[in-house]
């Protein structure tokens, strides 16, 4: 089957191309630009909005009610089913700090649910910790926070057959560093996150393969002093280093304008993706929810526009959905539209190296894409070539 996306402004990586036409066959994009010669199955008028590659969320973990610690495959659907109307095609279950049975569940049921169909797809497991700092834990559990060990995270890998694709961890830990050689060996991408490292450290650990800075400013050390003493932390390291990435919770309570702003200034749109970090909470706006499964999940409360722990002391995670990370950039950093899509769309692709595949419009990519008008609002996804969402006429 063939299908034609007609009378859009498309946006594609870096530019913005009027009038134009998308052709999808077969779940691939066929064509994009101002003219196709010939005929199809299927005509989408785009009615004059946006089009663009699908959203990629490389963190988040719940929506819609559910959340991945839950460890329920139909509900992972579900969760990829909600995510998808707000412009998500591809995402990654995150788990939280939590023990070892509980995090086995979660890769079980990842198994079975990452094939399912009519939303966003699941390309692999994030775990964000358990070999986090407790001293910068926020909202995941410090019960559950331990040092790396062989045993336990070569077991988590061996049971994963493949699944995980990235892991959170505070590089400061005694094995860390052997932790990251390992994971690149098996093409997992080691992120630094939840962690008191000092510069000096997070050197170190560039050599070690971690590549990625986990929801910059959240959770992240800074400048210390020891005796008096200043020593430059994980947030001077991210704008130090031009090799290092970062993503950023753009949801508009997280981070103030004024430091998107800078990070947007300093590192550029190359170098950051804009990550949800939603709860199952997503998409709604008060009341009293549980940031991890439903047996031993810490309560948050959802006021403001965010999700908070109950004491008010620390963010819980985010409500926000990918259309929101745009509009945010876009409306309150001061971003060119082009350059927040490349944010939410090819960074995250290639940070997680399926940028071959997916991540920006172009013939021979999955059909990955979306209409949305002037405010960033989701009027069509696809995926894969699949219609899940279509609101095109509402």
């Amino acid at each position: 089957m063939k299908t034609i996306i007609q009378n859009g402004k498309i946006i594609n990586q870096k530019f913005e191309l009027e009038d134009g036409v998308v052709v999808v066959k077969d779940g691939k994009i066929e064509f994009v630009g101002k003219e196709y010669p010939g005929q199809a199955d299927c005509v989408v008028d785009a009615k004059g909005m946006y089009v663009s590659p699908g959203f990629i969320d490389i963190h988040v973990h719940g929506g819609g009610g559910y959340d991945f610690m839950d460890a329920d495959a139909k509900e992972y659907a579900d969760i990829a089913k909600y995510h998808a109307q707000f412009g998500t095609t591809t995402l990654y279950p995150t788990t939280v700090a939590s023990t070892f049975e509980e995090t086995k569940t979660v890769l079980e049921a990842f198994r079975t649910a990452k094939t399912a169909k009519g939303g966003a797809k699941m390309r692999g497991i994030h775990l964000e910790g358990p070999y986090v700092s407790k001293n910068m834990s926020g909202a995941l559990d410090p019960r559950y926070i331990r040092n790396p060990k062989p045993e336990e995270y070569n077991a988590f890998l061996e049971m994963a057959e493949g699944g995980i694709a990235r892991w959170t961890i505070a590089p400061e830990h005694e094995g860390a560093m052997e932790l990251g050689d390992r994971l690149v060996k098996e093409g997992v991408l080691p992120s630094i996150g939840h962690s008191e490292a000092e510069m000096s450290v997070v050197t170190e650990a560039m050599r070690h393969g971690y590549r990625l800075v986990t929801h910059l400013y959240s959770c992240t050390s800074t400048v210390v002093r020891k005796q008096g003493y200043r020593f430059a932390g994980i947030i001077e390291a991210a704008f130090y280093y031009d090799d290092l990435d970062v993503e950023i919770i753009a949801d508009g309570r997280h981070l103030p304008a004024d430091l998107l702003k800078l990070i947007y200034k300093i590192k550029g749109y190359e170098h950051v993706a804009l990550i949800t970090d939603a709860m199952r909470a997503a998409g709604g706006t008060q009341g009293e929810f549980l940031l991890g499964s439903r047996k031993g999940g810490t309560l948050a409360v959802v006021e403001d526009g965010v999700a908070k722990l109950p004491d008010r002391t620390a963010f819980a995670g985010s409500i926000a959905t990918t259309d929101r990370l745009v509009r945010t950039m876009v409306n309150e950093a001061e971003v060119p539209l082009e350059k927040a899509v490349y944010m939410a769309s090819y960074k995250p692709a290639q940070i997680m190296k399926i940028d071959s595949e997916c991540g920006s419009l172009e013939a021979g990519k999955a059909a990955d894409l979306l209409i949305f008008d002037s405010n960033i609002n989701v009027k069509y996804t696809m995926v894969d070539g699949e219609v899940v969402y279509n609101a095109m006429n509402a």
